[in-house]
């Protein structure tokens, strides 16, 4: 087994971590949820870094890496959520906004085109404040209090940039299908010119 690997195997390790963080959380052991939390976060970054570090990068980790993220992250949210801690108004927009831009990439691959969409800053915001407030919570409940009030305002921060991010998104979509639609009317009257030009020249 070569070194290369190393980033995807500490990726699987970190989906295999899902099963016990779930199982601790849910039973209310919030301590050992807490630390499981931590060690993936650990995990995300060291095999990022390994991978970035040495050139290790694999379309395998380009996929399941994100996609362990995704998933560890809307394990933790729903399961705080069915337990009362965290808000349902933040589990559906938050879940809403990925199921919009999920579905709108998806629909605008197929019906327009390629259209390779990166994560905006204020979705890279929103992430961060999530993850951060799915770890003060756990925190929290598992080690020491902290004041509710801050939560609360964490959670609508969260609540807000998940918004701001969904509408961006929709915006950014909308643009680039008009940047298209543009471009390709100009290629049409290009060609419809130069086809007018070589049937002149020809008479």
């Amino acid at each position: 087994m070569g070194l290369n690997l190393l980033p995807n195997i500490i990726t699987l390790l970190r989906v295999v971590l899902i099963i016990p963080f779930a199982y601790y959380t849910w039973h209310q052991d919030y301590t050992s949820a807490v630390i499981i939390f931590l060690i993936a976060g650990v995990s995300d970054g060291l095999d990022g870094l390994l991978a970035k570090r040495f050139n290790w990068q694999t379309r395998f980790g380009s996929i399941t890496d994100p996609l362990a993220d995704k998933v560890l992250l809307f394990v933790a949210l729903l399961l705080l959520v069915m337990k009362g801690h965290i808000s349902w108004t933040l589990f559906w927009i938050s879940t809403s906004r990925d199921i919009l831009i999920v579905g709108g990439a998806t629909s605008y691959h197929y019906l327009v085109g390629p259209y390779e969409m990166r994560p905006s800053l204020i979705s890279k915001w929103n992430t961060a404040l999530l993850i951060l407030l799915v770890l003060l919570v756990l925190v929290h409940l598992g080690w020491f209090s902290l004041p509710e009030m801050f939560l609360d305002g964490l959670e609508f921060a969260v609540i807000l940039t998940c918004i701001i991010s969904g509408l961006h998104y929709i915006w950014l979509g909308i643009s680039h299908y008009r940047g298209q639609a543009a471009s390709s009317q100009g290629e049409d009257v290009k060609s419809e010119r130069q086809e007018k030009e070589r049937v002149a020249e020809k008479g």
